[in-house]
């Protein structure tokens, strides 16, 4: 879990810290990305068991580390003394530095994670013959998986896991057993087409069951009716197919259409991972919800906030403060960044949220919590793969990676990765 800790992504176990991104076990830090194990530091990037170091990448065990430069204690603590990073002008340019000289000339392994055979994809650790998939952990023979733990023999699953076996098409399914197009369904053994389900077994079309088998529609029937029934059902699934809006067809065997989705596009996680601006969603078929009308005036302009986090009041918590990326209201939702849409416009500063950027000698941020979040994400690569060969002169292994071919990153084989890094 983490404690303390403001503005984090796909991070854990860690404490006093600001802007994670897919970091663990580090303690007061800001500005850690890809990192495990640092203490004291901040602005790193791919670095490793390290203490008091800062601008820094690919490092491992290290101390007194300033831009990738090993220092003693005494001139590291003077380049820190040099700094003010209390101050929003001065913490934004230390910020640019590490975006623009740190991060381009990170040496990036083709994919993020550890103890892991057979496998593509990225964020991958402890798994065995997963292909094509992303965050997953402790898993094995499996396929097209995003955000699982603990997989056997499944396929096209997102944020399932516990000891998931025999899965498709399902989202968070927990603890199952041969469960196919179904979701948010926990400790169940042969479901199709199942939602809110929980401890149920042979169940077909059902929602909100406990403790439940041999259910069709919600409806009680014996196995052998069950089991009589079943088959019909499916051949009439695959003789009139479902219809959509767009003259796409379902027959048995996908999952449920996307315009029976409660919520629109733009109003889940797949906005963050594939972004559609309105006029793409909805030529899709997807259903897209335009901002609520906002009813609250900024107070404050970000601009007129206090530059240095010592200077600013008690008060500010009582102030609407405008988002440095306010748009304009939009009707038709239109822009060239699928995400614009998403900035609230203005946001508030809580008591507990500026005792922490005191404590830890932060300026108060300028944009709204979802444009940092989409700022943040920036930072990740994509659900895709390319085929690329590694950039170690002489090395001519080939892999797959989330890095496209146009991008600028140094990208290396695993083993090539190995030997110059660790």
């Amino acid at each position: 879990g983490l404690k303390d800790t403001l503005d984090s992504h796909l991070s854990f176990d860690s404490e006093l810290c600001y802007e994670l991104l897919v970091s663990e076990k580090c303690h007061r830090g800001n500005y850690v990305l890809f990192s495990e194990n640092c203490v004291d530091s901040s602005f790193l990037f791919d670095c490793k068991n390290c203490s008091n170091c800062f601008l820094s990448s690919n490092l491992r065990n290290k101390k007194f580390v300033f831009k990738n430069q090993q220092l003693s204690q005494k001139d590291y603590e003077r380049k820190l003394a040099n700094l003010n990073l209390g101050s929003f002008s001065d913490f934004e340019k230390t910020k640019r530095s590490f975006f623009d000289e740190v991060v381009p000339v990170v040496i990036r392994k083709c994919f993020i994670g550890n103890k892991t055979f057979n496998s593509t994809g990225d964020h991958l650790f402890g798994c065995k013959n997963v292909l094509n998939s992303f965050l997953v952990w402790e898993s094995e023979d499996s396929r097209y998986c995003v955000a699982n733990l603990g997989l056997k023999d499944c396929y096209d699953a997102f944020e399932s896991g516990f000891n998931c076996e025999l899965q498709y098409e399902c989202h968070a399914c927990n603890r199952s057993y041969n469960t196919c197009f179904s979701s948010i369904s926990y400790d169940n053994r042969n479901l199709r087409y199942s939602e809110i389900c929980h401890n149920s077994s042979h169940c077909f079309g059902c929602i909100g069951l406990r403790n439940k088998q041999y259910c069709i529609l919600n409806k009680q029937y014996t196995k052998e009716e069950y089991e009589s029934l079943l088959p019909r059902i499916k051949q009439h699934m695959m003789d009139m197919p479902y219809i959509d809006q767009k003259g796409r067809e379902y027959r048995y065997g996908e999952f449920f259409p996307a315009e029976l989705s409660p919520f629109a596009y733009n109003e889940t996680i797949a906005q963050e991972y594939f972004p559609l601006t309105k006029e793409e969603a909805l030529s899709q078929g997807h259903a897209w919800r335009d901002p609520d009308t906002k009813d609250y005036v900024p107070t404050l302009l970000s601009d007129a906030l206090p530059d240095h986090i010592r200077d600013v009041p008690d008060s500010i918590t009582k102030e609407i403060i405008e988002c440095k990326n306010a748009i304009s209201s939009d009707a038709s939702g239109r822009s060239a960044d699928p995400h614009a849409s998403a900035c609230t416009t203005a946001f508030r500063i809580i008591p507990e949220e500026l005792s922490f950027y005191k404590r830890m000698n932060l300026p108060l941020p300028r944009l709204c919590p979802n444009c940092r979040h989409y700022e943040r994400l920036s930072q990740r690569n994509p659900l895709k793969l390319w085929h690329r060969t590694c950039m170690k002169e002489g090395c001519q292994n080939e892999f797959e990676t989330s890095y496209a071919p146009d991008r600028k990153e140094i990208i290396y084989c695993e083993q090539c990765y190995q030997k110059e890094i660790i």
